[in-house]
């Protein structure tokens, strides 16, 4: 099949198709004699993903990952790992003239990201599935199978961009937001090692999904006007409390709930329905709105009290990695982010002693909700500067004011 750019009559039809064809947008075309893989999710961002790396001159090949079996025939309640999601993806590859593999990876997806997700839920703590299929699954195993196949760089649709460095001369790869800001998925990628980053590309870093839109559908991509997911992969349209539920049915048993003195003021109908910093769903009436302070699995009790008191004026994190794989001595300055699209928030960074992984960070000004399981992640501008997993926060108090919104939960990419 020719080349977008060669098609004739394609910037008359779709006029700026051209300008997102450029090496501004989609990278150089320095693919000549190089092989990429791409996963294949059967939506629209890895089916354009496969069509630049392909305007990039790569050989293409598209890796349909199966990572979870939906339990309903039709696949409707996880419409994203069914059978009719691998079917886009593969007639999206015969589209574009490339070859179409499906890789089963239900074990290393179930053992790295859906037990987890379960025993986190279980253990009082919120987690983020995308983080841990992607350090995991798709730059873990599914790059080990890249390099198997004898690929030169594996690609995603993930909405991140990576400035490529000199590891030889000392230069790091650097990883940073995606320029539509309203996608960016650089909180999900922070666990990125140099190495992958080397490895990896996102070539839809430098554009935004009305353009990702635009490609799909000036090359005729069967899934240009698919909708998109906005759920949790494995739990799809139903809810994650029924989900950990299912698996774990000791997380319903009703409780107390207590306010930060310990007076029982109602009954909780199962931890698992709740996370720290949430306001909705606590089902007590009170003068001010109440907020999630506390998960007591041991205790089966749940703590709330008011906005100020769910901030967070310092946290400690474990599992802690700089991108660019240095570990500092002194503390730095920097943004942090503590929840998917939560907002920065000011703060000082002090790392642990040298491969401890751990580091404590004190917030300096807006103080933000966060909660234990959930990734800290340390940004300076658009750079990644590294992250970790929150083990414990300490509240702000009464004199705390809250950065985000209405409080913590999973999110997904």
């Amino acid at each position: 099949m020719s080349s977008l750019t060669t098609s004739p009559g394609t910037e008359t039809l779709w006029p700026g198709v051209g300008t997102l064809l450029g090496e501004e947008k989609i990278g150089p075309r320095d693919g000549g004699g190089q092989t990429v893989v791409v996963a294949m999710s059967g939506g629209v961002d890895s089916a354009v993903t496969a069509l630049v790396m392909r305007e990039r001159g790569y050989r293409v090949i598209g890796i349909n990952l199966r990572l979870f079996s939906p339990a309903d025939p039709e696949h409707q309640a996880n419409p994203c790992c069914g059978i009719p999601a691998m079917d886009d993806a593969r007639a999206t590859c015969a589209l574009l003239g490339v070859p179409f593999y499906a890789v089963n990876m239900e074990v290393e997806f179930g053992e790295a990201v859906v037990d987890r997700f379960v025993a986190e839920y279980a253990a009082g703590r919120t987690p983020n599935p995308c983080l841990e299929c992607n350090r995991h699954v798709k730059f873990r195993h599914l790059a080990h199978r890249a390099k198997l196949l004898g690929a030169d760089c594996l690609a995603t649709g993930h909405y991140a961009r990576i400035a490529r460095g000199d590891p030889v001369a000392g230069i790091p790869h650097r990883l940073l937001r995606a320029v539509d800001a309203r996608k960016d998925q650089s909180y999900v990628l922070h666990a990125m090692t140099q190495a992958q980053l080397g490895f990896v590309r996102f070539p839809l870093g430098n554009l935004t999904k009305p353009e990702v839109r635009t490609l799909a559908r000036a090359c005729g991509l069967p899934v240009a006007e698919k909708a998109e997911s906005q759920e949790i992969c494995f739990v799809g349209k139903g809810s994650y409390a029924d989900f950990v539920a299912r698996r774990r049915p000791d997380v319903t048993v009703p409780g107390e709930i207590v306010d930060a003195g310990g007076t029982v003021i109602g009954r909780h109908r199962g931890l698992v329905h709740h996370t720290v910093g949430q306001r909705r769903g606590i089902g007590i009436a009170a003068a001010r709105p109440l907020y999630v302070l506390k998960l007591e699995p041991a205790a089966n009790r749940l703590m709330v009290g008011s906005r100020a008191a769910a901030t967070s004026c310092r946290l400690a994190a474990e599992a802690v990695a700089l991108t660019d794989g240095t570990w500092h001595a002194e503390p730095f300055t920097c943004d942090v982010v503590v929840r998917y699209r939560g907002l920065p928030a000011p703060a000082e960074v002090a790392l642990g002693p040298a491969g401890s992984g751990e580091a404590t960070v004190v917030f300096t000004g807006e103080r933000p909700v966060a909660a234990p399981g959930q990734a800290v992640v340390f940004y300076r501008g658009d750079e990644v500067l590294g992250g970790g997993t929150i083990r414990q926060v300490v509240p702000g108090g009464e004199e705390g004011g809250a950065a985000d919104g209405d409080g913590a939960a999973a999110a997904g990419a």
